[in-house]
């Protein structure tokens, strides 16, 4: 029977949900049911990982880890092998932590997790998991049990296409930016949200697992791109027919959303304990920092000198294809890492600095990243530096970035080679803001608002506590005890319990996404923004 039910928002913040959930004189409330939630129920900000990015994320809630012990920092891994550099993937193989549908499969309590990223090749489960992140063609491959995707082919309707992400499809709508590709972008996500539900519906009803965890993405997807028509605050004075247009496709979207929140809260039935939360929360961004070309003026980052337009245009387009690797000692791999990379030489005659001299370069290269100033207004880009040990302590610390650069406006950096190396955008566009939202109710629920950000490790504990569970002893997060009532724990009082259990090697299946769709999920990354091509 089930007993908890979570469901993810990527993306979500209150600065757009408080919008959505209000009422106002003559229009309906476009979220009704969330907005009840709410004032309902309990709610608080949720602080992200020191970098709000999905990947690390979304890790960190479902393993209740930071990323220096679950090792995920990015959409991307870099492997240098000094006198080149090469990017893979990450996927599941790469936690080192045990995640919590683990956790709560192993103590008898059955578990379905849909659409989470990083979940693939899929781990061996009793339960049933679809990743998220996956293309289309490859879902079948990526669930289990095997026999679930006979099970979802009952479902009227029901393609994988309109499951997982369809890159052929994204691509051919992203080859502009102009408004008609705006709408069909909005519109290409209803179907595909509508279906998740429809699964999610189909296994809470028939499995009743005592966890069912469900993960919508459209939120984040389409916050980035229409962040303009979204935002309270950038409402033009007179807004046009295409805003109107462009703005009623995006509430369309959550109010639609809003009723799969509340059919599923329905189903689960009224003595379930309901969760939503979000990976990092959103705002906007005004200004484009290309941090490799600052890196390349002051002498640390070289490209390849190149003769012609078409050449110089290459450069421009391929951030890395004309980097020249025996020079370059630092550089940022990632728009969506907001990273610097430090080489460091192994031997004599490698590229990088020497390892004695690398505490000495960082201190200087973070006095001269401060220093970056917007020349429109003179102030700092970067309002902090976050070094590796200080951010990203644990098993996994070494694999994370020397520098995480957070900007003044919290945007993701830009690593083409072009010029300005500071400019400001014509249009704020939308980017991930560190706090998004944790809310909560049903039995055993208090009621209210905290106002302090909580951590977002701290989920994972909570969602463990609501199945009666232990919190392993090596969580960094805890139970958000503010959210239940003072009978409700005093009656399941929390339990600390021994330490997780160790990842073993070999326990998913092998070779998730063959290279060449690997290669369209770059191509997807870079058109949401989190890469450059």
């Amino acid at each position: 029977m089930t007993r908890t039910l979570f469901l993810g928002l990527d993306g979500a913040t209150f600065h757009i949900l408080d919008d959505l959930t209000c009422a106002r004189p003559g229009q309906d409330v476009v979220m009704p049911f969330l907005g009840q939630f709410m004032a309902q129920g309990f709610r608080a900000p949720l602080r992200s990982t020191p970098h709000p990015l999905t990947p690390p994320a979304w890790t960190t809630l479902v393993t209740g880890r930071n990323p220096g012990e679950h090792g995920v920092y990015d959409f991307m891994r870099v492997d240098d092998r000094q006198h080149e550099v090469f990017f893979t993937l990450y996927d599941f193989r790469d936690i080192r932590c045990e995640t919590i549908w683990n956790i709560a499969e192993r103590q008898n309590r059955s578990v379905v997790s849909l659409n989470f990223p990083m979940m693939a090749p899929p781990p061996k489960l009793n339960g049933s998991l679809i990743p998220g992140f996956t293309p289309w063609k490859h879902l079948r491959r990526n669930m289990t049990p095997d026999t679930l995707y006979e099970r979802l082919q009952a479902i009227p309707g029901f393609h994988p296409r309109e499951l997982a992400w369809d890159f052929e499809r994204e691509n051919e709508v992203g080859n502009d930016m102009d408004e008609d590709y705006l709408a069909d972008w909005i519109r290409y996500h209803l179907p595909r949200e509508e279906l998740w539900f429809k699964v999610a519906c189909k296994l809470l009803v028939e499995d009743q697992p005592a966890l069912l965890a469900i993960l919508f993405d459209g939120v984040d997807k389409i916050q980035h791109q229409a962040w303009y028509y979204l935002d309270p605050a950038l409402r033009p004075a007179q807004p046009d027919a295409a805003y109107w247009m462009l703005r009623n496709l995006c509430l369309d979207y959550f109010h639609r959303l809003d009723g799969y929140l509340a059919e599923l809260t329905r189903l689960a039935g009224s003595d379930v304990q309901v969760f939503m939360a979000s990976d990092h929360g959103f705002t906007g961004s005004g200004r484009v920092v290309r941090i490799n070309r600052y890196l390349a003026d002051l002498g640390y980052l070289v490209y390849q000198a190149l003769d012609g337009t078409a050449a110089a245009q290459r450069r421009a387009s391929s951030p890395f294809a004309y980097l020249d690797w025996e020079k370059t000692v630092a550089y940022c791999p990632t728009p969506s890492s907001n990273a610097i990379l430090i080489r460091v030489a192994r031997e004599p005659g490698q590229p990088g600095v020497a390892p004695g001299d690398y505490l000495a370069f960082r201190a200087q290269l973070i006095e001269q990243l401060y220093a970056l100033r917007d020349p429109a207004t003179g102030e700092p880009v970067i309002r902090d530096i976050l070094t590796r040990e200080a951010a990203f302590p644990g098993q996994a610390s070494a694999n994370a970035p020397d520098l995480t650069l957070i900007l003044a406006d919290h945007g993701f950096v830009s690593i083409r080679n072009l010029e300005p190396t500071v400019f400001t955008r014509p249009r704020p566009v939308g980017t991930h803001h560190p706090d998004g939202i944790v809310l909560a109710s049903g039995p055993g629920i208090q009621p209210g608002w905290h106002r302090e950000p909580l951590p977002i490790a701290d989920v994972a504990a909570t969602l463990l506590h609501s199945l009666d569970l232990p919190i392993p002893a090596d969580f960094d997060g805890q139970v958000i005890t503010s959210a239940f009532t003072i009978d409700s724990l005093r009656n399941r009082p929390v339990h600390s319990g021994s330490t997780t259990r160790p990842v073993k090697d070999g326990a998913v299946q092998e070779d998730a996404i063959p290279a060449e769709d690997r290669d369209k999920i770059l191509a997807q990354l870079a058109m949401l923004g989190y890469l450059e091509e």
